[in-house]
């Protein structure tokens, strides 16, 4: 499951999480691109979504790369794997040190915080500083938030697409939905590289819905022809459902969905709108007008309460999924935000 040219930072203490368990030893997967300058003020540092990996040209393509908004030729681009995703970092399917035995099902509850803690020890021991500029969709988005108020002078400007500052009902609903999918496997609680498989499948279909919408389905999954069986959307549903399963760990997708469900801005810290008014960093927040996980109601909360926050939306069919379609939008958009300098 790792990708091509994957380090691993191997952190040999212990790991305290905001649940009270503690991770005796944590991996953590990452890429880089270009290199630090002589001042250390070109890190472009993104934080990748739910299923993704740390090589933001495998799935930003538009945005990352020679001759994009984000090029090695200037910048400095870090991304790490997120803690509980199996490519790379450690997860439900890693060795515990203590028993010998993958962690399974005993693996504990992380939250978003967590996730950002262990970019805090990647973002020391390669040197960095100051975060010229940080950015994520989805749940990428709710670690550059939670990050930008843990270290309030580090990131100096943060673009996030599709998030929010609390993970909605109606978001938690999706992933407990989709972990009761899993949880309906009778495999799920193996500690087998295929255990849960069947159930991830059904997971990633309904999950897809969420992602897309009626407009977007309507468009690429019509039938040219009545029938009576055998539809596109149907196919299409499997289809992702197996593409997941061939890449993903069930254990990994059930506790990220759950560190998902965890972003709260506001916990222990007032309120979600104090927490956000700790934000000092220049923030560019992009909505998408056709998203049914993420509306723009969430994305205008931030925006209300970051001082000088801007909001974009971006139009498109394509729900949530947007914020990896849109590349021309966001790379327009992003450009006039930071300025020729970049």
């Amino acid at each position: 499951m790792e990708a091509e040219n994957l380090k691993v930072l191997k952190y040999e203490h212990p790991f305290h999480l905001e649940c009270g368990a503690v991770l005796p030893e944590i991996e953590i997967g990452y890429h880089t691109y270009g290199k630090l300058n002589a001042t250390g003020s070109n890190v472009v540092w993104i934080c990748h979504a739910l299923t993704a990996n740390s090589d933001p040209m495998e799935w930003w393509p538009g945005l990352v790369g020679e001759g994009k908004l984000y090029d090695p030729e200037r910048h400095f681009i870090v991304c790490a794997n997120t803690l509980g995703s199996c490519y790379g970092s450690t997860n439900p399917t890693s060795i515990n040190p203590e028993t010998g035995e993958p962690y399974g099902v005993s693996f504990p509850l992380i939250t978003i915080r967590d996730i950002v803690k262990a970019h805090q020890i990647l973002k020391i021991d390669l040197g960095v500083k100051s975060i010229s500029l940080a950015t994520g969709g989805s749940m990428g988005g709710q670690q550059i938030l939670e990050w930008a108020i843990m270290e309030p002078n580090l990131i100096q400007k943060l673009v996030v697409i599709g998030t929010n500052a609390k993970h909605s009902p109606w978001g938690i609903a999706f992933n407990e939905a989709q972990r009761m999918a899993i949880e309906a496997d009778p495999t799920w609680r193996e500690n087998t590289p295929d255990g849960g498989k069947s159930g991830l499948e059904a997971a990633r279909a309904l999950a897809m819905l969420s992602y897309r919408n009626y407009e977007a389905y309507h468009r690429t999954q019509m039938d040219d022809e009545a029938g009576i069986d055998n539809f596109r959307a149907s196919s299409y549903q499997r289809y992702q459902g197996l593409k997941l399963s061939r890449r993903f760990s069930a254990l990994a997708y059930y506790t990220l969905s759950k560190a998902m469900d965890s972003h709260n801005l506001g916990r222990e810290r007032g309120s979600v709108t104090e927490a956000l008014s700790m934000i000092r960093s220049k923030s560019l927040i992009f909505g998408i007008a056709s998203d049914f996980l993420f509306p723009i109601s969430e994305q205008s909360f931030i925006v209300d309460h970051i001082q000088g926050a801007e909001l974009h939306v971006i139009d498109s069919p394509f729900g949530h999924d947007g914020f990896l379609i849109e590349f021309d939008q966001i790379s327009d958009r992003v450009l006039q935000f930071v300025g020729n300098q970049f």
